[in-house]
C-alpha cells in the first residue's frame, strides 16, 4: 500500500519562485513561442524601447537594426538609438530584474508599460545560448559597456563585466548586442514587415535594418514629434477595490477629502464631499482608519457619483498629416483617407482610436489588408483574437461600395490601419499581440473606420460613374460614323460638324467628373 503523504511533507514541497524563474518555465507567455516569433520579439523589445525614449527625450529618433546569422538557427542581434541613453548605475537593474521599470506605475501613453518586455531578450539570450547580452549606454561624458545575464532563482541580474571610458564624441544612446536561437523569414510576420509599419505608425522616426538579406531604409516622413504624454494619477472609474485599499494603506494624506481630491484625477473638492456623504463617511476621516466596509461603501460610492472624464493629455496621437504621409510612403495608392477619433475613456483609463485607408492602384492585394498597432507599434500575432479585426470585419464595407463577403474584410485593393493608443491597453497576454474586446473600444474602432469609409465611399462612387461614362463614350465613338451619318440627313449639317459636337459633349461629363474625383483626392490629403 503507498504511503499516504502527510500535510508536513506536502508543505516541504511548496516553494516561492521568483518571476524571472516562472518567465523562464513560460516563456511563450512573453513571446518566444517559436524560433520566428522569438527572434521578431527579440528586436520589438528593443525598437519599442528606443522609440520611446527618444520621445520622452524629445529627440528624432534614428534606429539601427542588425540581424546577423551566427551559426545554425542561431543570430546576433543589434539595436542601436539616438537616445539620451541611460544612467549606468540604472542599467543592471533596467535590463536584468522583472517587474522593475521606469513605465509600469505611469498612466501616460508608452510602448512598454510592464517592467517586463527588455528583460525577456535577456533571459532568453542566456536560455538559448548561454551567452550574456551587452548593453552599451552613452551619456554626454562617458561610454558604459556592461554584459548582463539574470539569476533567475534570485530575479537579480548579474554583471559578467563592467567597462567604462571618457565619451570623446559627446553622442548619446544606447546601443544592445545579443546572441538568440531563432528563425530569419520575410513575410507578413517578419522582423521586415514590423520595421515597416513601425515606420509607418511613428513616422518621425529613420529606421535602417541592415537584414541577412540586404539592407533596407524607412525614412522619416515628417519631423514633427508628437505630443509628449503627460502623467495622470488614476480615475476613481479605474480603481479597483483592492488597489483602493493599497492607496489608502500607502497615502500621506489625513484627511478623505484631501485623499480623494489628490490621489485621483477629475475629483474636486464638491465630489469628493458627494462620495463621502453617500458612502457615509466623515470627510474629516484620517483614510487609514477606514474599516473593511467602510472602503466597500467608499468604492461604491466613487463608481456612482458622476465625474469628469480624466484628462486626454497623458496621450500621444500621431496628427491626421504625419499618420497620412506616413502610410503614404510605405503604400502607394489612388486614395487615401484619416480618421482620427476624439479620447475617450473605458474603465476610467483615456485612449483613442486612429485609423488610415490606402484604396487602389497601385496596390496589388485582391483582399484588404489589416495593419493592427497598439500605441503606434504593430501588432503581428493573434490575429483572430483581437478587438481590431473583430471591429473590422463586422463594418459591412459594401455601404463604400467594396465587395465583402458575410463577416470578413472586405475584397478590394485595401489597405485598413488601425491604432489604439492608451495609458493602459488590455493586451489579451504578455506576448502584447491582440487587444481584448472591451465594448468602448470596439465601438470607437467602428464609428473610426465607418467615418474613413465614408469618404472612401464617395471616392469609389465618383470613381465608378468614371468609369460608366468612359463606358458610354466608347460605345457612342464605335457607333459615332453611324450615328453622324444618320443625324446629318436630319439636321442637314455636315458629319464631321456633328462627330466634333458629339466629342465635346462626351469630353465635357468625363471632364467634369474627373475634376469631382480630384477634388475628392484633394479634400483627404488637406486632412
Amino acid at each position: 500500500m503507498d504511503h499516504a503523504i502527510t500535510a508536513e511533507e506536502l508543505a516541504e514541497k511548496i516553494k516561492e519562485i521568483s518571476i524571472a524563474e516562472f518567465f523562464e518555465k513560460n516563456r511563450h507567455l512573453l513571446g518566444y513561442e517559436n524560433p520566428t516569433k522569438s527572434l521578431l520579439t527579440v528586436v520589438k523589445e528593443a525598437v519599442d524601447n528606443s522609440l520611446d525614449a527618444a520621445l520622452e527625450a524629445r529627440i528624432l529618433p534614428t534606429v539601427k537594426v542588425w540581424v546577423k546569422e551566427a551559426g545554425q538557427n542561431r543570430y546576433k542581434v543589434k539595436v542601436e538609438d539616438n537616445g539620451p541613453g541611460l544612467k549606468p548605475s540604472k542599467v543592471p537593474v533596467a535590463f536584468g530584474k522583472f517587474l522593475v521599470g521606469s513605465k509600469f506605475a505611469y498612466l501616460k501613453q508608452l510602448i512598454g508599460t510592464q517592467g517586463i518586455g527588455i528583460k525577456g531578450v535577456v533571459l532568453y539570450a542566456q536560455l538559448t545560448t548561454g551567452k550574456p547580452t551587452k548593453i552599451i549606454t552613452k551619456t554626454k561624458k562617458e561610454v558604459h559597456e556592461f554584459e548582463l545575464m539574470i539569476d533567475v532563482i534570485k530575479n537579480e541580474p548579474i554583471i559578467v563585466s563592467h567597462k567604462k571610458e571618457k565619451n570623446e564624441s559627446g553622442k548619446t544612446g544606447l546601443t544592445i548586442e545579443t546572441e538568440v536561437e531563432g528563425r530569419y523569414v520575410e513575410g507578413q510576420q517578419s522582423i521586415l514587415n514590423y520595421l515597416k509599419l513601425i515606420s509607418i505608425a511613428n513616422p518621425y522616426a529613420e529606421i535602417i535594418f541592415n537584414s541577412p538579406r540586404g539592407k533596407h531604409v524607412f525614412k522619416r516622413a515628417t519631423k514633427k514629434l508628437p505630443p509628449l504624454p503627460r502623467e495622470i494619477k488614476p480615475h476613481p472609474y479605474g480603481v479597483e477595490i483592492g488597489k483602493l485599499k493599497r492607496m489608502i494603506m500607502l497615502t500621506k494624506h489625513k484627511d478623505m477629502v484631501s485623499f480623494l481630491t489628490k490621489e485621483f484625477s477629475s475629483v474636486g473638492k464638491g465630489s469628493a464631499i458627494k462620495i463621502c456623504k453617500l458612502a457615509r463617511i466623515d470627510p474629516k476621516t484620517n483614510p487609514k482608519n477606514l474599516t473593511h466596509k467602510e472602503i466597500e461603501k467608499l468604492h461604491q460610492a466613487m463608481n456612482k457619483v458622476k465625474l469628469k472624464a480624466p484628462p486626454t493629455n497623458c496621450l500621444s496621437p500621431i496628427d491626421e498629416e504625419s499618420l497620412l504621409n506616413g502610410i503614404k510612403k510605405e503604400f502607394p495608392a489612388q486614395f487615401y483617407s484619416v480618421a482620427v477619433r476624439k479620447p475617450t475613456v473605458y474603465r476610467g483609463y483615456p485612449f483613442q482610436v486612429e485609423v488610415a485607408l490606402a484604396y487602389g492602384e497601385p496596390l496589388k492585394n485582391e483582399q484588404a489588408m489589416l495593419l493592427r498597432f497598439a500605441n503606434h507599434t504593430p501588432l503581428l500575432y493573434n490575429a483572430g483574437e483581437c478587438a481590431i479585426t473583430k471591429a473590422a470585419t463586422k463594418i459591412n464595407w459594401r455601404n463604400y461600395g467594396l465587395s465583402q463577403s458575410s463577416n470578413s474584410l472586405p475584397n478590394a485593393p485595401l489597405v485598413i490601419l488601425v491604432d489604439v493608443i492608451s495609458v493602459w491597453i488590455p493586451y489579451t497576454s504578455e506576448g502584447k499581440q491582440a487587444i481584448a474586446s472591451y465594448p468602448e473600444i470596439e465601438k470607437e474602432i467602428t464609428l473610426a473606420l465607418q467615418e474613413a469609409g465614408r469618404k472612401l465611399g464617395r471616392f469609389v462612387s465618383k470613381m465608378k460613374r468614371l468609369h460608366q461614362l468612359k463606358v458610354r463614350k466608347n460605345i457612342f465613338q464605335a457607333y459615332s460614323t453611324v450615328f453622324a451619318e444618320y443625324l446629318a440627313k436630319i439636321t442637314k449639317k455636315s458629319e464631321d460638324y456633328i462627330k466634333k459636337k458629339v466629342e465635346e459633349i462626351l469630353n465635357k461629363g468625363e471632364v467634369e467628373e474627373s475634376k469631382e474625383v480630384k477634388k475628392e483626392k484633394q479634400e483627404v490629403v488637406e486632412v
